[in-house]
């Protein structure tokens, strides 16, 4: 079988013997000095058979899994409605505590108290929609909370988009 390949300089298809493959030679259009590949082998990639069992074995799993991640999700209920984490009552805090708290929380953070602002943050996050319309207030207020006014205002930004993401 000849081998079929184009010339490097002029584009034109070539055919050579199978006897040229690997050397130097010259192209019949341009005249130009050019390399003829190597012959390819014709090798055949022959598939391997289905294992029937593994096949199956597999497709279970991936049901078993699809219906543990719906039962998950379907247990799954926001904070606001719960009221909290399971059998966890919520203290009943005004908005003026709520927002104390939440100052604490950015303070510790920007402070590096990062444990002590895990632990405050834990009590932020139940109050869910509350916390969230005081973080939207403390960010757009045009005087910072007097805790607060120290911290650069991108700094504080990036505080309180985190602690937004934590309440979800």
């Amino acid at each position: 079988m000849p081998i079929t390949f184009h010339c490097n300089h002029c584009g034109k298809k070539i055919e050579a013997q199978d006897s040229a493959g690997g050397k130097w030679g010259k192209c019949p259009a341009c005249g130009n000095r050019l390399y003829v590949p190597a012959p390819v082998e014709d090798d055949e990639l022959k598939l391997a058979p289905v294992d029937e069992i593994d096949e199956a074995t597999r497709k279970r799993l991936i049901a078993e899994t699809y219906q543990l991640t719906q039962d998950i999700l379907q247990e799954r209920e926001s904070p606001d409605s719960r009221g909290g984490e399971p059998g966890v009552s919520v203290p009943q805090l005004s908005d003026e505590e709520l927002t104390q708290i939440i100052v604490r929380y950015l303070r510790l953070m920007a402070d590096g108290e990062l444990d002590q602002a895990d632990d405050v943050g834990r009590v932020i996050v139940p109050f869910g929609k509350r916390a969230l319309k005081i973080l939207d207030r403390v960010a757009l207020s045009d005087l910072p909370e007097r805790d607060l006014a120290n911290i650069p205002p991108q700094i504080l930004s990036g505080l309180i988009r985190t602690l937004r993401g934590r309440i979800g």
